[in-house]
């Protein structure tokens, strides 16, 4: 038998029942799901230092165990001494087993360890049921060796999920472990 990541299974067997409840859909397919998580990070000093990029992209291929790739500037803006094609971060794609895997560590292992954690914030959300998060030390992730990290830095996370409206994205994610704040 193939190995389902175990959020995705608790997707399959209580969230969708659970959603499809709150929301009265009258379709399966109806029930918004988890369509990527996107980590990226702005190296801004990589102008002037080109091995904080390969620091960046290493880290964040450490954290997902997926090659992350550098990112490059579109334009040139002189005040910042940035011309266009130049790297100036690192992304990194999820999706399917991946994803589900890095959102279990992300819940259970990441967000426990922030420090004075009360749960993330609900504001995040872009009004299509996408929702973004920002992290402020790259260190909270247990893959990372904070003896080898030459700076610290934070990274944001992007949801992008199927929900059409911000509610439905929350109820989703929330089903499946985010820890919001409560009002």
């Amino acid at each position: 038998m193939a190995y389902i990541p175990r959020l995705k299974q608790e997707y399959n067997d209580k969230v969708v029942s659970a959603l499809t409840e709150e929301f009265s859909y009258s379709n399966v397919m109806q029930v918004p799901k988890l369509n990527k998580i996107v980590l990226s990070r702005g190296v801004g000093a990589a102008v002037a230092d080109k091995k904080l990029i390969e620091h960046a992209v290493d880290e964040l291929t450490a954290i997902t165990g997926q090659k992350a790739v550098a990112t490059i500037s579109k334009k040139d803006i002189a005040t910042f001494k940035l011309r266009k094609g130049m790297p100036i971060g690192a992304k990194v794609t999820l999706r399917g087993e991946n994803m589900y895997e890095f959102l279990d560590r992300l819940i259970t292992s990441a967000l426990p360890r922030v420090r004075d954690f009360g749960g993330i914030k609900a504001t995040g959300f872009d009004g299509r049921g996408n929702y973004s998060l920002g992290v402020t030390e790259q260190i909270i992730f247990p893959e990372i060796d904070i003896d080898k990290v030459n700076r610290i830095s934070g990274l944001n996370i992007t949801f992008e999920t199927s929900a059409q409206t911000d509610k439905e994205a929350k109820s989703l994610l929330t089903e499946l472990g985010l820890p919001f704040k409560k009002n």
